[in-house]
């Protein structure tokens, strides 16, 4: 299973706390439609199919990378070695 790049799931990860605790409730009372999109999202970078298993995957990811992982920075446009 292919392993998304850990800036880029501590990035969904706090995305979806964050969405998960500000974002108001649908129609229905359920979460919000950026939620519910980050919820998908984590659920399919950590190969499960719940947004709780998801985040204790994600978490456990995360705690075995003992070092932080620079984010890699984009060249200007233009700019070639």
């Amino acid at each position: 299973m292919l392993m998304p790049h850990p800036a880029v799931l501590r990035g969904l990860v706090d995305e979806y706390e964050a969405a998960a605790l500000c974002e108001p409730a649908d129609d229905t009372g359920g979460p919000g439609p950026r939620t519910r999109d980050l919820a998908y999202t984590l659920c399919v970078s950590t190969g499960t199919r719940d947004v709780a298993l998801a985040l204790e995957a994600a978490r456990r990811w995360l705690a075995a990378g003992q070092a932080p992982v620079p984010v890699p920075v984009a060249e200007p446009a233009g700019v070639a070695d």
